[in-house]
């Protein structure tokens, strides 16, 4: 059977089999030999050898994930989403697969589609999720065909309105996770003098009409200094914080922390 993606050439959905990815012109692609993806983004928006998130940065995303500490909102996604009975869905920017499996186990029947910019993480998605079609993509260059799928999942990535609503079908939806205002708020205190909080307001996104935010809030108590370390190094907060402020986190006995997030459904227009 067909998978979602299409071939980067002809535009042709491509069929997946052990060792390839091929489309009904000819065109092949190899599927890497550790989690089964395939490359699809275009040469001349690569800019880099090697894109997305770094081997290290995957590594604390999927132990800290794996710990269970966003339990809350993985398993009020999947809810959602069992309750919209997607029958194709798109997973922009899956990641390591933590959120894509839990999806996948709540809808069993349905296709699903990959994409993310980091071969590290597409590793491990592949290995949790081998009955997804997973890729090297963009977010703003869909290897995906017009109105394609009738679900679009968006977790923590860069917004692409205009490409989420040309392969969602009529009445498709979109469902976005943002952090909620006082996310990670106790690391915040220990990082900064006068921590801040993110913003909330419910876009407005061109093609969409907004339906439904859902907040989820729960606290957490790390104690073992890898869950802080790994919390820490798969934030944006890694790569921007004075390194004796970062210290003081890393050294912390134990951190204690709400986590905040909001799930915003839209139905394209």
């Amino acid at each position: 059977m067909n998978s979602l993606l299409c071939c980067s050439v002809c535009g042709k959905p491509l069929a997946f089999a052990e060792h390839t990815a091929r489309c009904e012109n000819g065109h092949s692609y190899d599927r890497a030999a550790r989690g089964g993806y395939i490359h699809l983004l275009r040469q001349a928006r690569r800019g880099s050898s090697d894109p997305g998130d770094s081997a290290e940065m995957c590594q604390a995303r999927t132990h800290f994930l794996e710990g269970g500490w966003y339990e809350p909102l993985r398993q009020r996604l999947a809810e959602q989403v069992k309750a919209l009975a997607p029958r194709d869905i798109l997973d922009a920017g899956c990641g390591e697969g933590w959120y894509t499996k839990a999806i996948l186990e709540t809808v069993p029947e349905a296709r699903l589609a990959g994409i993310d910019l980091s071969r590290y993480a597409l590793r491990h998605a592949g290995r949790q999720c081998p009955q997804a079609a997973l890729a090297i993509a963009s977010l703003f260059d869909l290897p995906l065909a017009d109105q394609s799928v009738d679900l679009v999942l968006h977790l923590f990535a860069p917004m692409c309105a205009p490409e989420f609503a040309r392969v969602l079908r009529k009445n498709g939806v979109l469902l976005t996770v943002t952090p909620g205002a006082r996310h990670l708020w106790g690391m915040k205190e220990v990082l900064y003098p006068t921590p801040y909080e993110n913003p909330t307001e419910i876009r407005s996104l061109e093609g969409f009409s907004f339906e439904e935010e859902i907040c989820i809030h729960a606290h957490i108590t790390l104690r073992d200094p890898k869950d802080i370390a790994a919390l820490y190094q798969m934030t944006p907060y890694a790569w921007k914080t004075p390194r004796e402020a970062a210290e003081r986190l890393l050294k912390s006995s134990a951190l204690h922390t709400e986590i905040s997030f909001q799930i915003h459904q839209y139905r394209k227009n």
